[in-house]
């Protein structure tokens, strides 16, 4: 069943100032869509063509407020923290993500939300060397991703549970595998490992000390490519959480060395060894997505190239961007 495009539609991103937001908005913008953003971002990291209302998630007043006269919703709201963050304040991470995938789901059914998508992640998965859509409730998440991953779950098991109460069918689901790009978190400590490594070389590290020995495995997807592929779900009806990632697997070691080759300096690598680098391997099996026609279009060198262009233009670390473990 083919569920219809974005032109005329009134239109929510939550999160719309992010890493995978911004993109997103900007596209439905141009498909000739109505957009409101709802972020705790200054407004100056969303595009001026759209609504920007500044909320907390958490409290459904808001969620009631930012979804009213809403027909599509878009929740990619969440809070991003690298591994190491996340076990050090993991309830600086469940509270709000927990909270506002509630207020979110229930204030957009009071408000008779016609369309809802819900972005999961990678990290609902336990460890294997390719994950296939159908396994996440055979297992429990990684023990490197227990918080993260638990309240990711439980998002997704919150759309069952209005599917089947309210028979709303309309309620989507993406799993993204690792999301990089421009508009995301640069700022260390809390930054994910290609923006992490992307600042510290910037600024002049060296030599660069990496964590492992570069052997672990991660499928890593261009922002850009992952707004595609929600628009795309959405739009084509696609039921049933969808893994959305490149699909193939880049080694810690092949990601550093790309990044500094893209450098007129780039630095001496010492790998620490004595340090943790999670899970060997973490690979999504894209087989459906590719089946729906979902094939991102960025190489991992041109994402980065990109990537690194942005972060020299914004001069550093983006200004703006709201902090959750701050």
């Amino acid at each position: 069943m083919q569920n219809g495009g974005y032109s005329g539609r009134r239109v929510l991103v939550t999160g719309g100032t992010g890493l995978i937001g911004r993109p997103l908005v900007e596209r439905l913008i141009a498909q000739g869509a109505h957009v409101r953003v709802v972020s705790l971002d200054h407004s100056s990291r969303a595009p001026s063509q759209c609504e920007f209302l500044k909320a907390d998630l958490t409290e459904l007043s808001n969620a009631l407020r930012a979804t009213d006269g809403i027909q599509d919703v878009f929740h990619l709201a969440g809070v991003k923290g690298s591994p190491d963050v996340a076990l050090k304040k993991p309830a600086s991470f469940m509270f709000p993500t927990l909270t506002f995938n509630a207020t979110m789901l229930e204030a957009s059914r009071r408000n008779k939300v016609e369309r809802f998508l819900y972005t999961s992640s990678i990290g609902v998965y336990a460890p294997a060397p390719v994950m296939v859509e159908e396994s996440v409730w055979q297992t429990h998440p990684s023990i490197h991703d227990r918080f993260a991953g638990w309240s990711k779950r439980m998002g997704e098991l919150m759309l069952e549970a209005y599917r089947l109460e309210f028979d709303w069918q309309n309620l989507y689901c993406v799993r993204p595998a690792n999301i990089y790009g421009p508009f995301d978190n640069f700022k260390p400590p809390g930054s994910m490992v290609v923006p992490s490594l992307i600042h510290k070389m910037v600024s002049g590290e060296n030599p660069l000390v990496v964590w492992g020995d570069g052997s672990a495995v991660r499928d890593f997807l261009f922002s850009e490519d992952c707004a595609d592929g929600i628009l795309s779900v959405m739009k084509n009806d696609i039921q049933g959480p969808l893994n959305l990632g490149s699909g193939q697997g880049v080694s810690i070691r092949e990601l550093v060395e790309t990044l500094a080759e893209l450098l007129p300096n780039p630095p001496k690598i010492v790998w620490d060894t004595s340090k943790p680098s999670g899970d060997q391997t973490r690979i999504l099996d894209t087989s459906r997505a590719l089946k729906h026609g979902i094939v991102p279009q960025t190489s991992l060198r041109g994402g980065l190239k990109r990537t690194l262009a942005w972060y020299l233009d914004q001069g550093g670390l983006s200004s703006g961007r709201h902090d959750a473990f701050a």
